[in-house]
């Protein structure tokens, strides 16, 4: 039996996207996830976005489906349109509830939770992991003007990582082409087959975990 600690990974795509884009380098998806498997028991890794459904090419689609076939759980949800009281366009995209309600269905399964985001609304949800026993971390950064993260999450993580001390680590080598994702240059290599839309999963098909008699608070 493995004496690591057992760690989830839950990313807000959009948070981290303009983070790193603020800090000036790009995250390797695969040395991230890698990084992690060496040092813990990673049980899964989330990553979280909306997407605009009726456009003919989205250029984060090649990204999605690179995660999605290489050890990452991808959760998405169409972006919303509404007309603002100037009658301006606006798109609205929020990934909150579903991370929140993964994390707390996950949380009895888990010792440590790494939430990379800088967004102050998870500063309950971090405080109700806390309250199950679970550590967690928050990466994000305050080397900005100003910082990514706000001030009330970062004072209620058990660990603040700064995400620019990562950049040797899980960032993607500069010399590496930039506008070719990891998802195209495997779409390229004709990686991808085309799959059914997944159901909605139950605890065990979604996370890998068998729930037993003391799990169904869990399932609940």
């Amino acid at each position: 039996m493995s004496d690591k600690q057992r760690t989830a990974i839950f990313i807000d795509g959009a948070n981290l996207y303009a983070t790193t884009k603020a800090l000036g380098f790009d995250i390797d998806y695969k040395r991230l996830l890698k990084d992690f498997q060496s040092r813990d028991n990673l049980i899964r890794a989330f990553y979280y976005t909306a997407m605009i459904e009726d456009q003919e090419y989205s250029s984060i689609r090649p990204l999605i489906d690179w995660l999605d076939y290489n050890g990452y759980r991808v959760v998405t949800k169409p972006v919303k349109e509404f007309t603002d009281s100037a009658g301006r366009r606006k798109i609205k995209g929020n990934m909150d509830i579903e991370l929140a309600i993964d994390a707390l269905e996950l949380a009895p399964h888990i010792d440590h939770m790494v939430l990379f985001s800088g967004d102050g609304d998870f500063r309950s949800l971090v405080e109700a992991i806390q309250r199950r026993g679970v550590r967690v971390s928050v990466v994000s950064t305050i080397q900005t003007q100003p910082a990514m993260i706000a001030d009330d999450l970062r004072r209620q993580a058990d660990e603040f990582v700064e995400l620019a001390h990562l950049a040797n680590r899980i960032g993607r080598d500069p010399s590496e082409r930039q506008a070719r994702a990891p998802g195209e240059a495997a779409r390229a290599r004709g990686d991808f087959a085309e799959r059914a839309p997944r159901a909605n999963p139950g605890l065990e098909s979604r996370y890998g975990i068998r729930p037993g008699p003391s799990d169904d608070e869990a399932e609940g």
